[in-house]
């Protein structure tokens, strides 16, 4: 059927709700009521589908949300690009004091420097990589030798409902950066 997102959201919850949506007559005002009530579930019958491309090791975390249909890229069919992760100085993190899975404050630059220092060695690794896939070793295998720093990237498709659930965990200040800036964009982009 070719509905708009509005009409889909607002069928599905009319069937749900029946009676009880006679009093909001309008399909924008039912669409607002039920997301300032957070009775959401109608929202699954809208779907947004990203291209995404982040580092591994952002990825990693993404994938605990196993509420979405995910596409990545096989880095058993084809090599791995040369795109790797390197914060700036001013966003390397000191370990937080009450948050054992996060950092805030900006650590010292001398650490910060060393820190950038040993994510440039292991990017070296990726030349390392190319010439082993060249001389045969299976490309399956020889991605173990890539750092988390490098890239992938993959077709992330999920509903609205659990998008909205994914993006309230990611954008929140506790949620760590480099994920937080992928799901301001995605806010952004379904705003």
């Amino acid at each position: 059927e070719g509905h708009t997102a509005d009409q889909a959201i607002v069928q599905a919850a009319r069937v749900s709700y029946g009676e009880g949506t006679k009093k909001v007559t309008e399909d924008r005002g039912l669409v607002r009521y039920l997301l300032r009530h957070r009775h959401t579930t109608p929202f699954e019958m809208v779907e947004f589908k990203f291209h995404v491309a982040m580092p591994i090791f952002v990825a990693r975390q993404w994938i605990r949300h196993r509420t979405a249909n995910v596409n990545e890229y096989s880095a058993r069919y084809s090599i791995v690009p040369d795109r790797f992760y390197r914060p700036t100085l001013e966003n390397v993190r000191k370990q937080s004091a009450t948050n054992r899975q996060g950092g805030e404050e900006t650590i010292d630059v001398e650490t910060a420097e060393s820190f950038l220092e040993l994510l440039e060695d292991s990017e070296k690794l990726y030349t390392r990589y190319l010439e082993l896939t060249e001389k045969g070793v299976a490309r399956e295998l020889a991605r173990a030798a890539l750092p988390v720093s490098v890239y992938t990237e993959w077709y992330w498709k999920c509903d609205l409902h659990n998008l909205l659930h994914f993006l309230s965990l990611r954008m929140d200040p506790h949620a760590q950066q480099e994920i937080r800036v992928y799901a301001e964009a995605m806010y952004e982009l379904i705003k």
